[in-house]
């Protein structure tokens, strides 16, 4: 891995043994952690280890896999110039716990996530649609949502 965190990875083992995952990844250290233990590890990251700039929050619809969904969260520490990413995991019914209080700026991507996908996160301080209508029936970027924009029953 090419970045300038090298003992990033053995810091978390430490800190969280047993509590995340490390998933391959060529261009930055990746882990995948269970939903319990995301805002400690993201605490943890903000706090402990200088990721102090949340880039984005992404997800993925992996239907039919269960859980459903995967967050991806990229995170940046300025004065190392090191970037690191999250995920993590969550079923169609599951609540997210909303990183905004860690870092404001998660608030809009949150947001996206949830108009598009309905994935609902715990905590967020104004989470509703963000690009669609507050009538709009459904989530567009899920893979069961209709080609054509209306369901055909």
């Amino acid at each position: 891995m090419n970045h300038n965190d090298p003992d990033i990875l053995e810091r978390l083992a430490e800190e969280f043994p047993g509590e995340f995952t490390v998933v391959d990844a060529i261009d930055q250290p990746t882990i995948s952690t269970s939903l319990k233990q995301l805002l400690a590890v993201m605490q943890y990251l903000r706090d402990q280890a200088q990721y102090r700039i949340c880039l984005d929050v992404l997800a993925v619809d992996y239907l039919p896999d269960r859980p459903r969904f995967e967050l991806v969260y990229h995170l940046y520490n300025p004065w190392k110039h090191a970037r690191i990413r999250v995920k993590v995991r969550a079923g169609i019914n599951e609540k997210v716990p909303s990183v905004t209080a860690l870092w404001p700026g998660a608030n809009w991507p949150e947001r996206e996530a949830y108009d598009l996908f309905g994935i609902q996160f715990e905590g967020h301080p104004d989470l509703r649609r963000i690009y669609l209508p507050d009538d709009w029936d459904g989530h567009p970027l899920r893979k069961d949502y209709p080609l054509t924009g209306t369901r055909v029953d």
